[in-house]
């Protein structure tokens, strides 16, 4: 099973409701949202997945972004739509953010028959511990160290940030290919259920996007020996923010190339195609919600042996 791990913004939440509208997200596939802000885009992508039966994880105490301030809010419509949704939908598992502070009891009698934890923190394992190891807790989410593994035992999800994210856009010139990761490989062999990863956004959080230099799309493909990489096509006039939608041509100008020889099948990959030869520029939020859904269905596949 492969858990994608994705903060609850606009375009990821957009990329997870397309992979099931076009009917190309895979079973075996269980998104994680964790959200970020209280929005009708995460409303409607978690009413797309009770829908059409589609597994969705849930976070339920998110660490980053105004969602859970948002939530305190009285008279906030969307609150209630979010309820409404979550109530309406069983197709939801609900995860649980560890930390060495945590009293997770009214979760776990709102949540006992379908719950899972994250646990990335040492201090927090004692939590788990006491409160969830005799529960029915369907995954574990902990990083592949012998510190989480030796104390968390069962039904153990492999997450780990496997892009290697750097501060600028311009910075990718220099890397272009790289290894991305072998979880998938190998994670049965290492007594996992499944692994989990932040797919090509990372897991550094930032609220407030920037103008970038130079536009980067990140291309996640399987190498020879099926280990994923990816490639990074990046602009060429990188000299300041302006004219981004030449510098989307030149960059989706590469990835079209690299993909004459290389014939990755993706309903993203066909958008990235017309985009660039109806020389249409969708916006940056647009090439990463393309992105990421390439990411997820390529998995797909590979879950699946195609």
């Amino acid at each position: 099973m492969y858990f994608p791990y994705l903060r609850g913004r606009q375009f990821e939440l957009l990329a997870l409701r397309e992979l099931v509208e076009n009917d190309v997200l895979n079973n075996k596939i269980i998104p994680i949202i964790e959200p970020v802000k209280l929005s009708s885009t995460l409303i409607k992508t978690i009413n797309t997945y009770g829908d059409n039966n589609k597994l969705l994880a849930y976070i339920t105490n998110p660490k980053v972004g105004s969602f859970s301030e948002e939530l305190k809010e009285k008279n906030n419509k969307l609150k209630d739509d979010l309820f409404t949704a979550l109530e309406k939908n069983d197709h939801i598992l609900y995860m649980y953010i560890l930390n060495p502070n945590s009293n997770p009891s009214e979760f776990i009698i709102k949540h006992s028959n379908n719950m899972g934890t994250i646990c990335d923190n040492k201090d927090a394992i004692d939590v788990y511990k006491q409160y969830f190891e005799n529960k029915d807790v369907k995954y574990n989410l902990i990083p592949d160290e012998s510190g989480f593994r030796n104390k968390i035992r069962k039904n153990r999800v492999l997450l780990a940030d496997r892009f290697n994210k750097q501060n600028r856009n311009n910075d990718y010139i220099d890397i272009e290919d790289e290894p991305f990761s072998e979880d998938h490989l190998y994670y049965a062999d290492d007594g996992y259920l499944g692994f989990s990863d932040y797919s090509i956004i990372g897991k550094e959080y930032n609220e407030t996007g920037f103008a970038p230099y130079a536009v980067a799309i990140h291309i996640v493909y399987l190498a020879d020996d099926n280990s994923l990489r990816v490639k990074h096509f990046v602009s060429d006039t990188n000299d300041d923010i302006s004219n981004p939608a030449g510098k989307f041509k030149e960059a989706v100008t590469k990835l079209v190339k690299w993909n004459q020889k290389n014939q990755l099948d993706t309903v993203a990959m066909k958008e990235f195609e017309r985009l660039h030869n109806q020389q249409i520029y969708p916006g940056l939020g647009i090439v990463k919600k393309l992105s990421i859904m390439h990411h997820l269905e390529l998995m797909g596949k590979y879950l699946d042996g195609k």
